[in-house]
């Protein structure tokens, strides 16, 4: 069931994500999807998932054994909820309805192979704050920090799981401090540009719980356009069917 001003978009493989004016998503959430891609036998988390559309992209390749898809928002968890139900995967994806400071006794500690989040791109006190206060929480750092997202992901992963996140380049050395700090070694990270001739926009990284210090791999830039226009190769390939509604 669709309500006013929703609409379903297509992920590819027959997966439909339930959007809102209030709870949709962009290139960055299908980057971090993308980058983060859990095995098949994998626990998995996101924090701050919004409308859902990073499990659900997951789970147009193959399915992880079990996502707990944590918000704030009880109207964000309700839009997942039916999402869920759309696609058919309630004995995959939880839904859970909780600030992310408050997990426990909520979810087992400790046993997560995977810790995924998109937070909020803009630290407490900085930019202009939008009124609509669902795009409040998602753009601002209102509800939660950055250091918060980290520690908690710290408490749900298991040893050696990873903990994938995406941020603005400003953020890295902030990022890279707090990992070391919760004892998460980072070991993946990568740029994205919009063209070659462009500063990096974004950037990707995945760190190990526990992991051994060093051995952090630079990948190679990923370059969201070609410089004569339109999308890069490697975009395509990433978008994958999802592409046929948005290339």
């Amino acid at each position: 069931m669709l309500y006013e001003g929703e609409k379903t978009e297509p992920l590819g493989n027959g997966i439909r994500v339930i959007v809102s004016k209030n709870h949709t998503f962009g290139t960055d959430t299908v980057l971090i999807a993308h980058f983060s891609a859990p095995k098949k036998t994998d626990k998995a988390c996101e924090l701050g998932t919004g409308c859902g559309a990073i499990p659900l992209i997951w789970s147009r390749e193959q399915v992880p054994a079990h996502v707990t898809a944590v918000d704030i928002q009880e109207e964000a968890c309700e839009l997942l909820k039916r999402s869920i139900a759309l696609n058919h995967l309630e004995e995959r994806i939880e839904v859970l309805h909780s600030d992310l400071l408050e997990l426990k006794g909520k979810v087992e500690f400790g046993t997560y192979h995977l810790v995924v989040c998109n937070p909020p791109y803009k630290a407490a006190g900085t930019g202009i704050l939008n009124p609509n206060q669902p795009q409040k929480i998602a753009r601002h750092e209102m509800a939660c920090t950055m250091d918060d997202i980290i520690r908690v992901s710290s408490e749900l992963l298991n040893f050696s799981g990873r903990l994938c996140l995406c941020q603005r380049p400003e953020r890295l050395s902030d990022i890279i401090c707090s990992m070391r700090q919760y004892r998460i070694e980072p070991k993946r990270l990568r740029f994205v540009q919009q063209r070659s001739a462009k500063a990096p926009k974004l950037f990707l990284i995945e760190g190990r719980k526990g992991g051994n210090p060093g051995g952090l791999i630079a990948e190679p830039t990923l370059l969201i356009e070609k410089d004569g226009g339109g999308w890069s190769e490697e975009m395509i390939r990433i978008y994958g069917a999802y592409k046929e509604a948005y290339l």
